[in-house]
């Protein structure tokens, strides 16, 4: 209780920070920052949280060992993709500066959501294949002429 009570403390000191920062900060239009916020707010409640329910509910189907695994990876990536959409739009960009926005954003994000696709096979793969060796296991000790389950380490029984 005492760490979430300091916890909310320094949470409040950084969100003071910000403000103070907001409406000090001359260039930071406060009615620039205002929409900024509420879209955010939007995105989050009208984008983000029905896309999350409905890949929960459309996921559900999915082998157990590949359901946590896809999960967070769609989680992942909806949310990287969300963040760098403005980026890949080129949303500020212009012509006559060239620093501005001078990565190749839409690449970058084609190879974070690869990698983040390339960590949910592996994870899912090694969870797959764990669930089919503690079933091979399952299988192996009910099914010979000696039929009785033998006991597993640690359960206080002994092997033989």
């Amino acid at each position: 209780m005492k760490g979430r009570a300091v916890m909310y403390a320094a949470g409040l000191v950084l969100i003071g920070v910000g403000l103070r920062g907001v409406v000090v900060d001359a260039d930071v239009g406060v009615a620039g920052w205002a929409v900024w916020f509420a879209g955010a707010v939007v995105a989050h409640d009208a984008v983000l949280v029905p896309v999350v329910l409905a890949a929960g509910v459309a996921t559900g189907r999915l082998p157990a060992a590949w359901r946590r695994p896809v999960r967070a990876a769609l989680i992942a990536g909806g949310c990287v993709s969300l963040v760098s959409l403005p980026l890949v739009l080129g949303y500020g960009r212009r012509a006559d500066v060239p620093s501005q926005l001078p990565l190749p954003y839409g690449r970058n994000l084609a190879v974070v959501l690869a990698v983040i696709a390339v960590a949910a096979v592996l994870a899912g793969a090694v969870r797959a294949g764990a669930a089919r060796r503690a079933g091979r296991r399952v299988r192996l000790r009910g099914s010979g002429r000696r039929a009785r389950k033998a006991p597993r380490r640690g359960d206080g029984g002994t092997r033989g």
